[in-house]
């Protein structure tokens, strides 16, 4: 009821203790605070809050245009709804290193258990999309370190994210995971993987954290979870998945009203009543009321 049970440092605790565990974590995108609550019901490690998907439920496209402010706003009403640890995209970092040390620290105050800085220029480009110009090696790394120099709380999971094997090449990508982990990498996440060999070169390079990104439409295939922690990735996101569902959805269900003039077609298929208000925890806010409101107004004299 009203926020999770688990302070924000025991979710930063679980992170770092699941990514060591040896066995693969699976953490879907959230795109409203509700979907949050419905990973953590079925039963997923963690979730994940795309930077893509928070541009684009703005009508933005994925180009670097969302600030620090309304991504620290969203990321955290969903890191309240969860008792689970919410990793969440910073892009690069919303500016300079100055930029980037704020970042952190307002992404820690809003609940977060880590976030992924990237190497891209600003304005960036979704990772999937051709065309991506990466930033000098001086520059990535100053942004890793000022990230892993601002944290307050030494749990908070740094992760940088590379996107440079599709502007280099994949030895280009081992190199510069190497050094980002030496400026204070806790994990990398490689963007748009070839293949699976792509994966393990990259496990190769590092002793840290390796993340999958498992995003439809995408450079990379769609790789099953022992297929990735047979080359040793120990996370994989499905960062679009939820919203592009719950918006294909939607648009059947608006062509349905505008060709039959209702929605009836379309019930069966929704959410029920009683499973909005399961979700949404419904039971305990009325318990909570009854149990506040439960004296008797003296009479006027």
């Amino acid at each position: 009821m009203l926020y999770s049970k688990t302070t924000p440092e025991q979710k930063r605790l679980a992170l770092r203790e699941m990514l060591a565990s040896g066995t693969i974590q699976q953490f879907p995108g959230a795109f409203s605070p509700l979907s949050a609550r419905l990973i953590e019901e079925k039963g997923f490690a963690g979730v994940y809050i795309s930077g893509a998907v928070l541009a684009n439920d703005l009508g933005l496209p994925d180009i670097g245009l969302t600030t620090l402010t309304e991504v620290a706003t969203r990321a955290g009403q969903i890191a309240r709804m969860t008792d689970l640890p919410c990793l969440v995209d910073a892009d690069t970092g919303f500016g300079e290193p100055m930029n980037v040390a704020r970042s952190i620290q307002e992404l820690e105050n809003a609940g977060l258990a880590g976030c992924h800085i990237e190497d891209q220029f600003n304005p960036k480009r979704c990772g999937h999309l051709d065309g991506k110009n990466v930033v000098d090696l001086d520059t990535a790394t100053k942004r890793i370190r000022a990230a892993a120099d601002a944290r307050r709380d030494p749990n908070f999971l740094i992760m940088a994210r590379t996107d440079i094997r599709a502007v280099e090449g994949i030895e280009a990508a081992q190199e510069r995971a190497r050094a980002l982990v030496e400026a204070g990498a806790d994990a990398i996440f490689p963007e748009a993987m070839k293949d699976l060999s792509e994966f393990q070169a990259i496990r190769d390079a590092v002793d840290v954290p390796v993340l999958a990104n498992m995003t439809e439409f995408g450079k990379s295939d769609l790789f099953t979870v022992d297929q990735l922690q047979s080359v040793g990735v120990n996370m994989v996101i499905y960062p679009v998945t939820l919203l592009r569902i719950a918006m294909g959805a939607a648009e059947r269900t608006l062509e349905s009203i505008k060709a039959t003039g209702s929605q009836e077609a379309q019930v069966e298929n929704m959410l029920t009543r009683a499973r909005l208000y399961d979700l949404v925890d419904y039971e305990a806010y009325n318990q909570f009321d009854t149990g506040v409101f439960n004296f008797q107004i003296p009479g006027v004299r």
